[in-house]
């Protein structure tokens, strides 16, 4: 016999926060459960079978930290959520939610929402190099900059410079149209978008004419030792094993490395080997060098990103 129980939630933000984009959400949160979760109002109607109804009422309750105060829900806080639920994690979750890693310049929140991007954020705390790999939308590049950031800001560094080798999936700079400085930029979009979430843009010309901030491909770290640097090497997987050697071999004094990538969606001519695979293997007991892999569970994009991560993922199986 079906039962039903209501939680009432104490404003429209929080319902709001809850409910998530087009309900998607509750939509989760009922196939985490098996309950029917309806949301009218404030008040959230929970029916079901006597256990799916508690399963339901223990997982929305475990997210109020972040309901109560308005904040977004992702896909990944209800996954994880129900993971420390199953694993008998609740505190952990708990220090999960409530430990803010940065804000936005629009006073947003930061921080970890799943237990791997913590171990990330923690890797990245801890050690001079810190290799990350996983799927498009685990945040790897995001918290990498996130972190170099309010590291410059702090003046803990005295140059953030961010790089990634000039390779894509069937285009050549060569093709593309302008000057040097023009046909890098599709490339390093991705970097700027992150940055621009905490440093202001008008700002950014003048950091970069200081050399306080560098936007740069690969190929400009030949020949240079980054003493008080922060250092990204975004997008790993397309440099070979001796473009990888060399930028590694940059790393200077006071200086601080993370190199992030996606082995499966490696865009090298051929069958040439990906650098990131080859330092992976050769690097892997060196000591000092933190080592975090995100799967498709940490996806923290639109919840459709993690479905076709997914299903690629069993395709190439």
């Amino acid at each position: 016999m079906a039962e039903a129980s209501t939680i009432q939630l104490p404003s429209k933000e929080s319902a709001i926060a809850l409910s998530g984009e087009h309900e998607e959400n509750l939509k989760t949160l009922a196939r985490q459960t098996g309950a029917n979760i309806v949301l009218r109002g404030q008040e959230l109607h929970i029916s079901g079978t006597e256990k799916q109804i508690e399963l339901a009422q223990t997982l929305v309750r475990s997210l109020s930290d972040l309901w109560l105060k308005g904040n977004s829900i992702a896909l990944a806080d209800i996954l994880t959520a129900r993971q420390a639920l199953d694993t008998h994690r609740e505190n952990d979750l708990q220090d999960l939610q409530r430990s803010v890693l940065a804000r936005t310049r629009q006073g947003e929140e930061v921080r970890a929402k799943t237990f791997k991007q913590r171990q990330y954020i923690q890797a990245i705390h801890t050690n001079d190099l810190t290799f990350c790999t996983g799927p498009a939308g685990t945040g790897k590049t995001f918290l990498a900059v996130v972190i170099a950031a309010q590291a410059l800001l702090a003046n803990q560094y005295e140059r953030l410079i961010l790089t990634r080798p000039a390779v894509e999936a069937g285009e050549k700079l060569g093709f593309l149209p302008g000057d040097l400085q023009q046909k890098i930029n599709p490339f390093l979009r991705p970097l700027y978008d992150a940055l621009h979430e905490f440093i202001d843009p008008e700002k950014m010309p003048s950091l970069m004419e200081r050399g306080v901030i560098e936007v740069a491909p690969l190929a400009y770290m030949r020949g240079r030792t980054l003493n008080k640097a922060f250092v990204i090497v975004d997008e790993a997987q397309n440099t070979t094993p001796a473009q990888m050697k060399m930028v590694l071999t940059r790393l200077g004094f006071r200086s601080r490395m993370v190199v992030t990538g996606d082995m499966t969606q490696t865009d090298l001519p051929g069958h040439q080997e990906s650098g990131l695979a080859v330092a992976l293997n050769i690097l892997r007991h060196v000591e000092g060098i933190g080592f975090c892999e995100f799967s498709q569970k940490d996806v923290v994009r639109h919840p459709l990103v993690q479905r076709i991560v997914e299903a690629y993922e069993h395709y190439e199986k």
